[in-house]
C-alpha cells in the first residue's frame, strides 16, 4: 500500500488515503462520503464506461478528479490505496478479482456477487494475496439492526429459537424492474439482489449460517405488463414516480423481466435457529419487518427508520399493541439511517489498520449461498438445497481480521 506518498493534487493532503472509485451510479454517494480531501481520504480517480457515470462524477466530485473508462485503465495508470467497486451487481466479481489480484484493499457493495463460485474465489484470492476484503453490507451500521443486535446479546428475550423477516418493497416497481435487476442473467434474482441485505441481518442476530433452504415464489404482477422500454439511457431517479398506483399502472418496464416478484424463503440455521424471509415488491408501503423470537421473549420492529420503535415483550401479560416496553430507533445522518457514513468510515479504518470489523466478508458470502440456492429451490418446485459452508481454514482467516 502506498498510504502517505505526496499528491500532485494541493486540495489533498499527503496522509489522504487515495481512493480509486469504479462504477459511479445509484450508490456513488458512498463515494462522496468517502471524498475528504485533506480530512483522511480523496477519491483521485474514477472508473466508468458510461457518459450518466462520468458526468455524476464531475458534479460530485469537481472537475480534477480523472475519469477513465475502465478498471484496467485504471490499475495501469493511477496509484491507489483502496478502490470501492459500485458497479452493477453482475460486475461485483470480474472487477474485484482484478483489484485483489494487484493486492489492493477492495470495497465490492452488496450483493458480493451472483454466483456462488465467485465469492468463494473472491475470498480465495483475499486470502492468497493478502489483499483486504470488505462489502458493503451497510445494514450491519443501521440504528434498527445495532439496536435490535444490541437486544439479542443482552440474553433479555432469551436464546434465538426464530427469526422472521417481511420486506415490503413498495418501491419494487420502480427500482427493480425497469433496469438490469429484472434480468436473472445480471442479478441471478432480486431474493439475492435485494434479499442479500436481510438475509445478512437474519444471520447477524441469530449468531448462524443457513445450511439448508427452500422457496416458493412467482413473477406475479410486473410480468403482465407490456409496456417496455430500454432504459440505460437513463437512471433510476430519471423515471422514479411515487404517484403511480397501483403497481398494474407501470410503464416503461425493462424489455426483460425473468425475476420473481415475491418470493419466500425457510432457513435453518447451523445453529439450529429457524427462519423465514418473504419479499413483496408490489405492495403500497416500503419497510423492513424483523421479528426475533426467543426463549424468554421476542423483539419486532414497528417501522425501520428513526424514532420508529422496536418492541419488546417479555411476559404473558402482554399483547397486541401492548409490549412490555419500548426502544426508539436512534436519529442519525447520512443515508439509510446514517448507514452509509458508518460503512465508509469503517472501511477505510479497516483499510488503515486491518482487523475485525462488524462487516463480514464471510457473513455476505453465506448470504450470497443462501439467496442463490433460494431462488433455486423457487424455481425448482420448492426443493431444498444444502448451503455449502466456507472451508475452515479460509472461514478463520476472514474472521480473524485477515491478518
Amino acid at each position: 500500500m502506498l498510504v502517505g506518498s505526496p499528491l500532485e493534487s494541493g486540495a489533498i493532503h499527503m496522509n489522504d488515503l487515495r481512493i480509486g472509485v469504479i462504477g459511479f451510479g445509484a450508490r456513488h454517494t458512498l463515494a462522496v462520503h468517502a471524498h475528504q480531501p485533506g480530512e483522511g481520504s480523496a477519491v483521485t480517480v474514477v472508473a466508468d464506461p458510461g457518459e450518466h457515470g462520468k458526468a455524476n462524477a464531475r458534479k460530485a466530485l469537481g472537475e480534477d478528479v480523472p475519469i477513465v473508462d475502465s478498471v484496467d485503465e485504471l490499475l495501469a495508470e493511477h496509484e491507489v490505496d483502496a478502490v470501492m467497486i459500485l458497479a452493477p451487481d453482475y460486475a461485483h466479481a470480474s472487477v474485484a478479482l482484478k483489484t485483489l489480484e494487484a493486492g489492493i484493499p477492495t470495497f465490492s457493495e452488496k450483493p458480493m456477487a451472483i454466483s456462488v463460485e465467485d465469492t468463494d474465489a473472491m475470498l480465495a484470492l483475499a486470502k492468497e494475496k493478502r489483499a483486504r476484503l470488505y462489502i458493503g453490507h451497510n445494514m450491519r451500521h443501521m440504528p434498527v439492526v445495532r439496536q435490535m443486535k444490541a437486544i439479542v446479546d443482552s440474553g433479555r428475550i432469551g436464546r434465538v429459537r426464530a427469526i422472521w423477516c417481511r420486506h415490503f418493497v413498495g418501491a419494487g416497481g420502480d427500482f427493480y424492474f425497469k433496469d438490469w435487476h429484472a434480468e436473472r442473467a445480471k442479478s441471478t434474482s432480486l431474493l439475492l439482489q435485494k434479499g442479500a441485505h436481510d438475509i445478512d441481518v437474519i444471520h447477524w442476530l441469530a449468531g448462524g449460517y443457513t445450511r439448508r433452504v427452500s422457496g416458493i415464489g412467482d413473477l406475479a404482477v410486473y410480468g403482465d405488463i407490456t409496456d417496455r422500454r430500454d432504459n440505460s439511457d437513463r437512471l433510476m431517479w430519471d423515471w422514479f414516480d411515487a404517484d403511480t398506483w397501483p403497481p398494474t399502472a407501470q410503464k416503461e418496464l425493462n424489455p426483460i423481466i425473468d425475476v420473481e416478484d415475491i418470493s419466500m424463503i425457510q432457513m435453518r440455521l447451523d445453529n439450529g435457529v429457524l427462519a423465514s424471509y418473504q419479499q413483496c415488491h408490489f405492495t403500497p408501503d416500503y419497510f423492513r419487518n424483523y421479528t426475533v423470537i426467543g426463549d424468554a421473549g421476542r423483539i419486532e420492529n414497528m417501522g425501520d427508520g428513526s424514532g420508529a420503535q422496536i418492541h419488546i415483550w417479555e411476559s404473558r401479560r402482554s399483547g397486541p399493541g401492548r409490549p412490555d416496553a419500548v426502544d426508539v430507533i436512534a436519529r442519525a445522518e447520512g443515508g439509510h439511517g446514517g448507514a452509509d457514513p458508518s460503512l465508509v468510515a469503517e472501511f477505510l479504518s479497516f483499510v488503515r489498520h486491518g482487523g475485525v470489523t462488524d462487516v463480514s466478508a464471510i457473513a455476505a458470502r453465506e448470504a450470497v449461498a443462501t439467496g442463490v440456492l433460494g431462488a433455486e429451490s423457487i424455481r425448482n418446485d420448492g426443493v431444498p438445497y444444502d448451503v455449502p459452508a466456507v472451508p475452515e481454514d479460509v472461514r478463520r482467516y476472514f474472521d480473524e481480521g485477515q491478518a
